[in-house]
C-alpha cells in the first residue's frame, strides 16, 4: 500500500529515539504458541491457512482502550484465527537515518495487554512492526543517504519488537514492511534477520509490496514469503466477483511459479479494499473515489478468496484492516478499509466460519 498511515495532520515531535520505547510493567501473559520452532511453515492445507485481520494502532494507548477487547471478539467472530498488530516508529524524511517513536506509537504496555487479550480470545498473533514517515509519505521511498546508519537504527528498532514477541509468545513475526528502497540489500537485511532470529524463535516473514516482492533478495533467510496484495484487478468499478477473479488469474500463475522457484509458501501479509466505488482498480488507495461502494468491497473479498482457494502454496491472508477506533483519522468508516458491519464481513463469515469453500 502506498501510504498505510491514516490521513492526519503531521505527527508531533518525537517523544523518544530508538531506545526510548517504554518497557511497560505488566507480566507477560501465559499464552503459549504451538509449533514455535523457527522452522519453515507446514504445507498450507485449508485447515492451516492463516485467516487473519489487522487491528492497527494510531495512538500510544489504542491497544489499552476498553474497545480493544470487543474488537478482538468481533474479529474472532468472523472465523479469523489470527490478528495482526502494527506498532509503528517514524522517520523525518526518506533520506534520514534516525527512526523514533512518537505519540502515535503503540506503547509496550498496550502491546502486552492486547497480545494477552488476543490469546485469551483464542486468536494467534503476528507482530508486524512498521516504519512510516512523519509527513505521511510512502515508506517504499525510504532511501537513506547513510545506509549503514539507517540499518543500525532499523536493527535496534526491529530487535526491540522481536524481544517483545518472544516474551509474549507471539506466533509469527514480520521483519519489515514495504521497505522497497532497501530490500534489494541482501547483506544488510541478512544481518537484520540473523539478529532477529537470535531474539525470536518463531517463524519469520517480510511484507513486500505487490510490486516489490520479485526484487527482495533475502527470501531464502525467511520461513514465508509475505506480500501486501494490492494488485489492481479492473479498470472500472464493478460488483462482479467473477470479473475480479478473472483479473487474478495471471497473478495466481505468476505467484505459483515464484513460490515454486523460491520453495516457499506465500502469505498475503495484507490485502484490503476500501468500501468505495472503483476500489478494485486501486486497492492501495484510501480515497479512490469518495463514493460509497460496499458491494464492490465485498465483491473484491469474494474474488480473492475464490481465486486462491485450492492453491497449495498459498498460506492465507491477513486482511487490512479492522479499524473502528472512535478517533481514527483514516477515511470515514462507511468508506474505509474496515469490513465491519458491511457485506464484506459476511463474505468472511461464509468462507471462514459458515462452511464456505476455503479454510474448512
Amino acid at each position: 500500500m502506498k501510504a498505510l498511515r491514516r490521513a492526519t495532520a503531521a505527527v508531533t515531535a518525537a517523544v523518544a529515539v530508538l531506545t526510548g520505547c517504554s518497557a511497560g510493567g505488566d507480566d507477560p501473559p501465559d499464552s503459549r504458541r504451538s509449533g514455535h520452532t523457527g522452522s519453515a511453515a507446514p504445507g498450507a492445507g485449508p485447515a492451516q491457512r492463516m485467516r487473519g485481520i489487522t487491528l492497527p494502532a494510531w495512538n500510544t494507548d489504542d491497544y489499552d482502550r476498553r474497545e480493544a477487547r470487543r474488537y478482538l471478539r468481533q474479529i474472532a467472530d468472523t472465523g479469523a484465527r489470527w490478528v495482526v498488530f502494527t506498532p509503528t516508529w517514524y522517520q523525518d524524511g526518506i533520506r534520514r537515518s534516525a527512526i523514533h517513536t512518537t505519540e502515535e506509537t503503540a506503547s509496550d504496555h498496550s502491546l502486552r495487554r492486547i497480545v494477552g487479550l488476543a490469546h485469551a480470545t483464542g486468536l494467534k498473533v503476528m507482530l508486524k512492526p512498521h516504519v512510516d514517515l512523519v509527513d505521511g509519505g510512502d515508506r517504499a521511498e525510504i532511501k537513506p543517504v547513510d545506509r549503514e546508519a539507517w540499518f543500525t537504527a532499523y536493527e535496534r528498532f526491529i530487535t526491540h519488537y522481536a524481544d517483545l514477541a518472544e516474551e509474549l509468545d507471539v506466533e509469527q513475526f514480520a521483519v519489515g514492511t514495504e521497505l522497497a528502497g532497501t530490500s534489494a540489500d541482501r547483506r544488510r537485511w541478512g544481518k537484520v534477520i540473523a539478529v532477529v532470529r537470535g531474539a525470536y524463535r518463531g517463524p519469520l516473514t517480510y511484507a513486500a509490496n505487490y510490486d516489490e516482492y520479485t526484487h527482495v533478495r533475502f527470501w531464502s533467510s525467511l520461513d514465508l514469503i509475505g506480500i501486501d496484495a494490492y494488485w489492481p484487478l479492473a479498470d472500472t468499478a464493478t460488483t462482479d466477483p467473477a470479473r475480479l477473479a478473472k483479473g487474478w488469474k495471471p497473478i495466481v500463475a505468476e505467484l505459483a511459479a515464484f513460490a515454486a522457484r523460491e520453495d516457499k509458501e506465500i502469505l498475503f501479509t495484507e490485502a484490503g479494499y476500501v468500501s468505495q466505488s472503483g476500489t478494485a482498480a486501486a486497492p492501495y488507495s484510501w480515497t479512490v473515489s469518495h463514493r460509497a461502494g460496499a458491494d464492490e468491497q465485498s465483491a473484491a473479498y469474494q474474488a480473492l478468496l475464490t481465486a486462491f482457494d485450492g492453491q497449495s502454496w498459498w498460506a492465507g491472508v491477513c486482511w487490512w484492516m479492522w479499524d473502528d477506533w472512535p478517533d481514527s483519522g483514516e477515511t470515514e468508516r462507511r468508506l474505509a478499509y474496515t469490513p465491519h458491519g458491511k457485506p464484506a464481513e459476511q463474505v468472511l463469515r461464509h468462507w471462514w466460519r459458515d462452511g464456505g469453500a476455503a479454510d474448512r
